[in-house]
C-alpha cells in the first residue's frame, strides 16, 4: 500500500494541500488515514487514484457536485455508463460555452486594438469601419456568456 504525504499527493496530483484537505472535508475523498505518531495524513492508492480522477475533472471546470455524482456512479460501475456519459457531456457543452465567450471577447480586444490604431494612423473610415463592428462584438459577448443548452 502507497502512504504518500500531502506534500507528495500534490506534486503527483497537481492539487494544492488546501485543495486536498478541502476535498477530504466535503466527503469527495477519505477520510484519509493519519500517521499514529505524527497525526500527518498518509494518502492510501485508492486515495490517489480518486484525487487523480478529481484533478482532470477540476481541470476541465467540473463543478464539486457534478465530482460527487461521478465519483458516486464510477463506484456503482457499468450501470451507470449512461450517467456517466450525459454529465460529462454536460460539462463539455459547458466548456464549449466558455470557449465561446472567450472567442467572443478575443474578437472585441482585436476589434477594440483596430479602432486604436487606424486613430493612431489617423485613418478615419477604418475608425469608423471598427467603430461599427465593436457593437456586433459587444451582443456576441453577451451572447458567448451565457451557457449552453
Amino acid at each position: 500500500m502507497v502512504a504518500l504525504s500531502i506534500q507528495e499527493v500534490s506534486r503527483h496530483c497537481g492539487l494544492s494541500e488546501p485543495t486536498l484537505r478541502y476535498y477530504e472535508d466535503i466527503g469527495l475523498i477519505g477520510p484519509v488515514s493519519r500517521d499514529e505518531r505524527s497525526g500527518h495524513r498518509r494518502y492510501g492508492t485508492a486515495d490517489v487514484d480518486t484525487l487523480e480522477v478529481l484533478a482532470c475533472l477540476r481541470a476541465v471546470g467540473m463543478r464539486i457536485e457534478d465530482m460527487r455524482v461521478y465519483l458516486a456512479n464510477r463506484a456503482r460501475g457499468l450501470s451507470t455508463s449512461a450517467e456517466q456519459r450525459d454529465l460529462l457531456l454536460r460539462q463539455a457543452e459547458r466548456v464549449e460555452a466558455e470557449i465561446r465567450a472567450k472567442q467572443a471577447r478575443l474578437g472585441y480586444l482585436r476589434e477594440k486594438a483596430a479602432l486604436w490604431d487606424a486613430r493612431h494612423r489617423g485613418d478615419a473610415e477604418a475608425e469608423a469601419a471598427s467603430s461599427a463592428r465593436l457593437p456586433l462584438l459587444i451582443a456576441g459577448m453577451e451572447l458567448g456568456a451565457s451557457p449552453a443548452r
